[in-house]
């Protein structure tokens, strides 16, 4: 039986982001999605591995210094601890070189992982942590064991394939993109763009799909609940950097999304306001508690706007 607080399950990547400079932090979109799940008092369960050496051992350290588990965590005897060169032009904006052949590249599969979803309420992934076979098998199984399969589509090329989009989405609850990967997938099928709506529908009946997320960055976000459509715009921040905002509003929606008898203003205030308050700040998983950011949040209220 369950216990009443929400638990979920994030995988795929997690990485060391390296900054001109040489800083380094804790990165990788489904880490930051977890990161951002405990801040909101959700028991985050994060399922990907690292290598057996000092950048995998400190990594798991910082884990565990924010009360986080590292069960779900495996160690690599043959593959590196994976670290990412990024960079930030000037719009704020990060680009990623994304080293091969690291410790998330070979994820397992392991029977505690498919036990552990049938107690979660979700499972959230990406398609980067899909580039090889042996995480993209591992995937697959965890998908068919959760009951709610959370798709944050995330493209990076080139790391993914049409396929395996498609194939993902097949078993997908919600999904998200941002503005850009939603005309992507239009064009992979063979869909001329009407209307934001008209892309939406087409993109539910086409998969099953029940929930869409499509992230605007500075013009908000719109969701999709079946024939419901709900949009809100952003709230109004001086932009420190972006790394990590649509990571972190997707875990303000998750956090009130699968809470029970939350309204779809309370998810999409909650999601618009995490996404702003971490753009506030540096860094994808900056240090803040549960009540600088409900004080935050409260003191930007907002309204849905006309569609």
């Amino acid at each position: 039986m369950k216990e009443n607080k929400i638990k979920i399950a994030c995988y795929g990547e997690v990485l060391w982001d390296i900054f001109p400079g040489g800083q380094r932090r804790i990165g990788g979109a489904p880490f930051n999605v977890a990161y951002h799940l405990s801040r909101m008092g959700v028991e985050a369960y994060m399922i990907s591995s690292v290598g057996n050496d000092d950048l995998g051992n400190e990594l798991l350290e910082k884990i565990r210094s924010w009360d986080m588990s590292v069960s779900g965590i495996q160690v690599n005897n043959q593959y590196p601890t994976s670290t990412v060169i990024a960079s930030i032009d000037e719009n704020n904006d990060a680009k990623y070189d994304i080293v091969q052949h690291v410790a998330w590249d070979y994820i397992e599969t392991r029977p505690a992982d498919l036990n552990l979803l049938t107690e979660t309420d979700a499972l959230v992934f990406g398609t980067l942590a899909a580039r090889t076979e042996k995480s993209k098998n591992t995937l697959f199984e965890l998908t068919e064991a959760s009951n709610y399969n959370v798709f944050d589509i995330n493209l990076r090329p080139p790391y993914y394939d049409i396929h395996l989009i498609k194939d993902l989405l097949h078993m997908t609850h919600l999904a998200k993109f941002n503005k850009a990967e939603l005309r992507m997938m239009l064009d992979f099928m063979g869909k001329d763009y009407i209307t934001e709506k008209d892309s939406i529908k087409y993109l539910q009946d086409a998969f099953g799909l029940n929930e869409i997320i499509i992230s605007k960055g500075s013009k908000g976000a719109l969701y999709a609940h079946g024939d419901n459509f709900y949009l809100y715009p952003t709230v109004s921040v001086e932009v420190k950097d972006t790394v990590g905002s649509g990571d972190s509003f997707l875990a303000g929606f998750l956090s009130k999304r699968l809470e029970t008898g939350t309204t779809a203003h309370q998810i999409m205030h909650q999601a618009v306001a995490l996404g702003a308050f971490i753009t506030a700040q540096e860094g994808a998983c900056p240090e803040y508690s549960l009540g600088e950011f409900t004080t935050f949040r409260d003191q930007h209220q907002i309204s849905a706007l006309p569609l």
